[in-house]
């Protein structure tokens, strides 16, 4: 194992505009670092995604990170550093389940043993819900070098790769977070957003939660304007929940009205099912992509903005 080591974000109204009118996009990952990923070539961003194989070959050079609630000392990856949901998520503005704030966010990830040029992989138990979560904190805080274990843990286990019960000795990282205001839109941005055609507002709940006969909040419905695309049909649902092909991929976001040339905005509840949709975009390659980190959670219970039913 490489040494491990002892919402409101918003930003302004002009960057929000030019996001949607110029299509402004963030960095690449970096594809080069400790060992090549022999990955799924038919994404885009292909590398953003470890399988078993790979993680098992480069363990010695990785930080890898397990995200589940539950199971991590029943076994986990040799090595893996365990992090809840709810170490890296916090209530803001009486907003549950919120993104944490840059400085906490940084203390977290050093506590994992982060420095600024490790080679991290995360992985939940199978469908990289959690993961995702934290893939999508580690590109809007900065941290480009980081990957999805495809499968997750289900995936591990299923390749018959070594486990372990024992909780790694952790040196404190050296992880510096800098935050990526043009990944993390506010509501006044989506305010502005729905009234811009070079805009799409995804939401990624449930059908019903998008209808409105499911409400998680004072109001049911969704944001005026948006598509609907539930985030959990971007993984297979017939045995381990690895990501579908890109051909599926592509045709499932298409049918949504998802086009590239757009500034995608997704959300849910409060951005983690967002998240994992993000994280389905990036693989594509798609660059504008700013999911709103207050959500339903946010619009759903603001009773001076507009919403749609069915």
């Amino acid at each position: 194992m490489k040494k491990l080591k002892t919402f409101s974000l918003p930003f302004l109204l002009g960057a929000t505009l030019v996001a949607c009118s110029e299509n402004s996009s963030i960095d690449e990952v970096d594809e080069g670092g400790k060992g090549e990923i022999e990955a799924a070539s038919e994404y885009e961003n292909g590398h953003l995604l470890a399988d078993p194989a790979w993680v098992d070959e480069n363990q010695d050079d990785l930080v890898i990170i397990d995200v589940r609630r539950e199971g991590y000392e029943q076994g986990h990856i040799p090595g893996a550093v365990h992090l809840t949901p709810e170490d890296i998520q916090e209530e803001k503005d009486g907003v549950s389940g919120i993104i944490q704030g840059e400085e906490e966010f940084e203390q977290v990830i050093r506590s994992a043993g982060v420095d600024d040029d490790s080679s991290v992989v995360v992985y939940d138990g199978d469908n990289s819900l959690w993961a995702s979560r934290l893939f999508y904190g580690f590109e809007l805080y900065g941290h480009e070098d980081v990957r999805v274990l495809n499968g997750g843990y289900a995936a591990w286990l299923a390749d018959d790769k070594d486990i372990s019960t024992d909780a790694p000795s952790i040196e404190e990282g050296t992880f510096t977070a800098q935050l990526n205001e043009e990944l993390q839109a506010s509501q006044e941005d989506v305010e502005t957003f729905i009234q811009d055609e070079s805009c799409l507002i995804l939401d990624t709940r449930s059908e019903e939660e998008f209808e409105g006969e499911t409400a998680r909040a004072d109001r049911g419905g969704h944001i005026p304007g948006a598509s609907h695309l539930e985030w959990s049909e971007a993984v297979e649902d017939d045995g381990i929940a690895t990501f579908k092909s890109a051909e599926e991929l592509e045709e499932q976001f298409g049918t949504a009205g998802v086009d590239r040339d757009q500034t995608i905005v997704p959300y849910c509840q409060t951005n983690v099912r967002g998240a994992h949709t993000y994280f389905s975009l990036r693989l594509l390659g798609f660059e504008n992509i700013i999911p709103y980190e207050g959500s339903w959670a946010e619009w759903g219970n603001d009773p001076d903005v507009d919403i749609q039913e069915r």
